[in-house]
Protein backbone atom coordinates (compact mmCIF):
# COMPACT_ATOMS: atom_id res chain seq x y z
CA UNK A 1 0.00 0.00 0.00
CA UNK A 2 2.71 2.76 0.65
CA UNK A 3 4.01 1.98 -2.89
CA UNK A 4 0.94 4.02 -3.79
CA UNK A 5 2.20 7.11 -2.18
CA UNK A 6 5.79 6.64 -3.04
CA UNK A 7 7.24 9.59 -5.04
CA UNK A 8 10.58 8.47 -5.67
CA UNK A 9 11.94 9.46 -8.99
CA UNK A 10 9.50 12.12 -9.51
CA UNK A 11 10.20 15.80 -9.69
CA UNK A 12 7.23 18.16 -8.62
CA UNK A 13 7.24 22.14 -9.53
CA UNK A 14 5.98 24.18 -6.76
CA UNK A 15 5.20 27.46 -7.18
CA UNK A 16 5.08 30.34 -4.77
CA UNK A 17 6.55 27.59 -2.04
CA UNK A 18 9.40 30.15 -0.19
CA UNK A 19 6.67 30.46 2.47
CA UNK A 20 3.88 29.21 4.09
CA UNK A 21 1.34 26.53 2.76
CA UNK A 22 3.61 26.47 -0.90
CA UNK A 23 6.57 25.54 1.20
CA UNK A 24 4.31 23.40 3.99
CA UNK A 25 2.96 20.83 0.66
CA UNK A 26 6.72 21.01 -1.28
CA UNK A 27 8.52 19.25 1.83
CA UNK A 28 5.54 16.72 2.13
CA UNK A 29 6.42 15.92 -1.43
CA UNK A 30 9.81 15.67 -0.76
CA UNK A 31 9.42 13.69 2.37
CA UNK A 32 7.32 11.35 -0.02
CA UNK A 33 10.15 10.85 -2.26
CA UNK A 34 9.96 14.05 -4.55
CA UNK A 35 12.55 16.07 -5.98
CA UNK A 36 12.02 19.72 -5.71
CA UNK A 37 11.99 22.39 -7.98
CA UNK A 38 10.54 25.85 -6.20
CA UNK A 39 9.32 29.15 -7.79
CA UNK A 40 9.11 32.44 -6.22
CA UNK A 41 9.46 36.21 -7.30
CA UNK A 42 11.37 37.40 -4.14
CA UNK A 43 15.21 36.73 -4.30
CA UNK A 44 15.67 37.58 -0.08
CA UNK A 45 12.89 35.44 0.26
CA UNK A 46 14.04 32.22 -2.34
CA UNK A 47 17.22 32.73 -0.35
CA UNK A 48 16.05 32.55 2.99
CA UNK A 49 13.54 29.34 1.61
CA UNK A 50 16.53 27.32 0.00
CA UNK A 51 18.35 27.75 3.21
CA UNK A 52 15.56 26.44 5.50
CA UNK A 53 15.12 23.18 3.01
CA UNK A 54 18.57 22.65 2.72
CA UNK A 55 18.66 22.86 6.16
CA UNK A 56 16.15 20.30 7.40
CA UNK A 57 17.58 17.64 4.63
CA UNK A 58 15.58 18.44 1.09
CA UNK A 59 17.28 19.01 -2.31
CA UNK A 60 15.95 21.80 -3.75
CA UNK A 61 15.79 23.58 -7.13
CA UNK A 62 15.26 27.17 -7.35
CA UNK A 63 13.64 29.45 -9.67
CA UNK A 64 12.77 33.18 -9.57
CA UNK A 65 10.06 34.34 -12.41
CA UNK A 66 7.12 35.61 -12.42
CA UNK A 67 4.15 32.50 -13.26
CA UNK A 68 1.79 35.60 -15.46
CA UNK A 69 5.16 36.31 -17.55
CA UNK A 70 4.57 33.24 -19.88
CA UNK A 71 7.83 33.49 -21.77
CA UNK A 72 9.82 33.44 -19.08
CA UNK A 73 7.89 30.65 -17.35
CA UNK A 74 8.21 28.55 -20.65
CA UNK A 75 12.28 29.37 -20.80
CA UNK A 76 11.97 27.83 -16.78
CA UNK A 77 9.84 25.18 -17.64
CA UNK A 78 12.06 24.05 -20.79
CA UNK A 79 15.05 24.38 -18.74
CA UNK A 80 13.98 22.34 -15.59
CA UNK A 81 13.51 19.86 -18.29
CA UNK A 82 16.52 20.06 -20.11
CA UNK A 83 19.15 20.42 -16.79
CA UNK A 84 17.15 18.41 -14.24
CA UNK A 85 14.73 16.30 -15.74
CA UNK A 86 10.99 15.66 -16.28
CA UNK A 87 8.63 17.41 -14.20
CA UNK A 88 6.26 14.90 -12.86
CA UNK A 89 4.23 17.06 -10.84
CA UNK A 90 2.72 20.52 -11.15
CA UNK A 91 1.48 22.18 -7.72
CA UNK A 92 0.14 25.61 -8.96
CA UNK A 93 0.29 27.29 -5.38
CA UNK A 94 1.59 31.16 -6.19
CA UNK A 95 -1.48 33.61 -5.61
CA UNK A 96 -2.03 36.93 -4.03
CA UNK A 97 -5.40 38.26 -2.16
CA UNK A 98 -6.24 41.97 -2.20
CA UNK A 99 -8.54 42.98 0.84
CA UNK A 100 -11.34 45.28 -0.54
CA UNK A 101 -14.37 46.35 -1.00
CA UNK A 102 -15.93 46.00 -4.79
CA UNK A 103 -16.95 49.21 -5.11
CA UNK A 104 -13.65 50.72 -3.67
CA UNK A 105 -11.52 48.66 -5.84
CA UNK A 106 -9.47 50.10 -8.99
CA UNK A 107 -9.86 47.85 -12.03
CA UNK A 108 -6.11 47.24 -12.25
CA UNK A 109 -6.12 46.37 -8.78
CA UNK A 110 -8.76 43.48 -9.65
CA UNK A 111 -7.05 42.23 -12.95
CA UNK A 112 -3.65 41.99 -10.92
CA UNK A 113 -5.35 39.13 -9.05
CA UNK A 114 -6.71 37.44 -11.51
CA UNK A 115 -3.76 37.52 -13.50
CA UNK A 116 -2.30 36.00 -10.75
CA UNK A 117 -4.22 33.85 -9.29
CA UNK A 118 -6.40 32.45 -12.87
CA UNK A 119 -4.09 33.39 -15.22
CA UNK A 120 -0.93 32.34 -13.71
CA UNK A 121 -2.25 28.58 -13.34
CA UNK A 122 -3.10 28.10 -16.91
CA UNK A 123 0.17 29.48 -17.94
CA UNK A 124 1.73 27.50 -15.77
CA UNK A 125 -0.19 24.14 -16.68
CA UNK A 126 0.35 24.92 -20.33
CA UNK A 127 4.06 25.32 -20.42
CA UNK A 128 4.13 21.80 -18.15
CA UNK A 129 1.46 19.75 -20.20
CA UNK A 130 3.62 20.35 -23.80
CA UNK A 131 5.85 17.99 -22.03
CA UNK A 132 3.32 15.83 -19.91
CA UNK A 133 1.19 15.09 -23.03
CA UNK A 134 3.98 12.99 -24.88
CA UNK A 135 5.36 11.05 -21.58
CA UNK A 136 1.21 9.73 -21.42
CA UNK A 137 1.95 10.96 -17.76
CA UNK A 138 1.49 13.53 -15.12
CA UNK A 139 -0.29 15.42 -11.88
CA UNK A 140 -1.25 18.73 -11.75
CA UNK A 141 -2.73 20.27 -8.33
CA UNK A 142 -4.23 24.16 -8.86
CA UNK A 143 -4.45 25.03 -5.03
CA UNK A 144 -8.19 26.82 -4.54
CA UNK A 145 -9.70 28.64 -1.67
CA UNK A 146 -13.16 27.79 -0.02
CA UNK A 147 -13.31 31.08 -1.91
CA UNK A 148 -14.20 28.72 -4.45
CA UNK A 149 -17.33 27.91 -3.17
CA UNK A 150 -18.31 30.79 -0.84
CA UNK A 151 -18.34 34.62 -0.52
CA UNK A 152 -16.82 37.01 1.86
CA UNK A 153 -16.36 41.08 2.46
CA UNK A 154 -13.78 42.69 1.13
CA UNK A 155 -12.26 39.42 -1.02
CA UNK A 156 -14.26 39.77 -4.30
CA UNK A 157 -11.52 39.43 -6.79
CA UNK A 158 -9.93 36.54 -4.79
CA UNK A 159 -13.13 34.42 -4.74
CA UNK A 160 -13.84 35.18 -8.36
CA UNK A 161 -10.71 33.80 -9.79
CA UNK A 162 -10.54 30.51 -7.30
CA UNK A 163 -14.06 29.87 -8.30
CA UNK A 164 -12.66 30.24 -11.79
CA UNK A 165 -9.75 28.08 -10.98
CA UNK A 166 -12.33 25.54 -10.18
CA UNK A 167 -13.73 25.25 -13.85
CA UNK A 168 -10.09 25.61 -15.11
CA UNK A 169 -9.48 22.62 -12.99
CA UNK A 170 -12.11 20.57 -14.04
CA UNK A 171 -11.60 21.57 -17.98
CA UNK A 172 -7.98 20.40 -17.51
CA UNK A 173 -9.11 17.18 -16.48
CA UNK A 174 -11.57 17.09 -19.42
CA UNK A 175 -9.29 17.96 -22.34
CA UNK A 176 -5.93 16.09 -20.65
CA UNK A 177 -7.31 13.05 -18.93
CA UNK A 178 -7.11 10.78 -22.65
CA UNK A 179 -3.50 11.73 -21.96
CA UNK A 180 -3.31 10.12 -18.10
CA UNK A 181 -2.92 13.47 -16.67
CA UNK A 182 -4.56 14.02 -13.33
CA UNK A 183 -5.70 17.82 -12.63
CA UNK A 184 -7.29 18.27 -9.57
CA UNK A 185 -7.39 21.34 -6.74
CA UNK A 186 -7.21 21.95 -2.82
CA UNK A 187 -9.06 24.02 -1.32
CA UNK A 188 -7.60 24.87 2.05
CA UNK A 189 -9.50 26.42 4.88
CA UNK A 190 -7.99 28.84 6.97
CA UNK A 191 -4.64 28.28 7.90
CA UNK A 192 -1.86 29.63 10.94
CA UNK A 193 0.54 31.29 8.22
CA UNK A 194 2.66 34.18 8.73
CA UNK A 195 -0.49 36.54 6.53
CA UNK A 196 -2.94 35.22 9.61
CA UNK A 197 -0.75 35.41 12.45
CA UNK A 198 -1.75 39.29 12.84
CA UNK A 199 -5.29 37.90 13.43
CA UNK A 200 -4.70 34.63 15.17
CA UNK A 201 -4.65 36.12 18.49
CA UNK A 202 -6.86 35.59 21.77
CA UNK A 203 -9.87 37.91 21.78
CA UNK A 204 -8.91 38.85 18.68
CA UNK A 205 -12.77 38.80 16.96
CA UNK A 206 -11.65 37.25 13.46
CA UNK A 207 -9.71 34.39 15.67
CA UNK A 208 -12.78 33.79 17.49
CA UNK A 209 -15.11 33.79 14.73
CA UNK A 210 -12.37 31.29 12.92
CA UNK A 211 -12.40 28.99 15.58
CA UNK A 212 -16.00 28.59 16.25
CA UNK A 213 -17.33 28.62 12.81
CA UNK A 214 -14.51 25.47 12.09
CA UNK A 215 -15.66 21.98 13.92
CA UNK A 216 -12.13 20.92 14.37
CA UNK A 217 -12.55 23.90 16.23
CA UNK A 218 -8.93 25.31 15.50
CA UNK A 219 -7.05 27.48 12.37
CA UNK A 220 -5.49 24.18 9.99
CA UNK A 221 -1.66 24.05 10.64
CA UNK A 222 0.37 24.24 6.79
CA UNK A 223 1.34 20.48 7.32
CA UNK A 224 -2.42 19.58 7.38
CA UNK A 225 -2.11 20.28 3.58
CA UNK A 226 0.61 17.81 2.69
CA UNK A 227 -0.88 14.45 3.11
CA UNK A 228 -3.93 15.34 0.36
CA UNK A 229 -0.72 17.22 -1.92
CA UNK A 230 1.12 13.57 -1.63
CA UNK A 231 -2.44 11.67 -2.69
CA UNK A 232 -2.65 13.81 -5.69
CA UNK A 233 0.49 13.57 -6.87
CA UNK A 234 0.77 9.83 -6.38
CA UNK A 235 -0.19 6.36 -7.75
CA UNK A 236 -3.16 6.89 -5.49
CA UNK A 237 -5.10 9.34 -7.32
CA UNK A 238 -4.39 7.89 -10.63
CA UNK A 239 -8.51 7.70 -11.31
CA UNK A 240 -9.73 10.98 -9.56
CA UNK A 241 -10.05 13.92 -12.00
CA UNK A 242 -11.57 17.72 -12.20
CA UNK A 243 -12.17 16.73 -8.39
CA UNK A 244 -11.39 19.87 -5.67
CA UNK A 245 -10.81 18.15 -1.96
CA UNK A 246 -11.15 21.02 0.64
CA UNK A 247 -8.67 20.92 3.78
CA UNK A 248 -10.95 23.26 5.82
CA UNK A 249 -12.10 21.13 9.23
CA UNK A 250 -15.37 20.85 8.22
CA UNK A 251 -16.25 24.56 7.78
CA UNK A 252 -17.94 24.24 4.27
CA UNK A 253 -20.11 21.32 5.20
CA UNK A 254 -22.15 22.90 8.32
CA UNK A 255 -23.96 25.77 8.85
CA UNK A 256 -24.54 24.94 12.30
CA UNK A 257 -23.93 25.99 16.14
CA UNK A 258 -20.03 26.79 17.11
CA UNK A 259 -17.85 24.19 17.74
CA UNK A 260 -17.44 24.94 21.26
CA UNK A 261 -20.90 24.68 21.98
CA UNK A 262 -22.37 21.27 22.94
Amino acid sequence: MSSLFDLSGKRALVTGATHGLGMAMAKGLAEAGAELIINGTTPSRMENAVEEYEREGYEVHSFLFDVTDEKKAAEHVDQVEKEIGPINILVNNAGIIKRMPLKDMDVQEYRKVIDVDLTGPFIMAKQVVRHMIPRNEGKIINICSMMTELGRDTVGAYAAAKGGLKMLTKSMATEWARYNIQANGIGPGYFATSQTEPIRKDGHPFNDFIINRTPAGRWGDPSDLAGTAVFLSSKASDFVNGQIIYVDGGILATIGKPANED
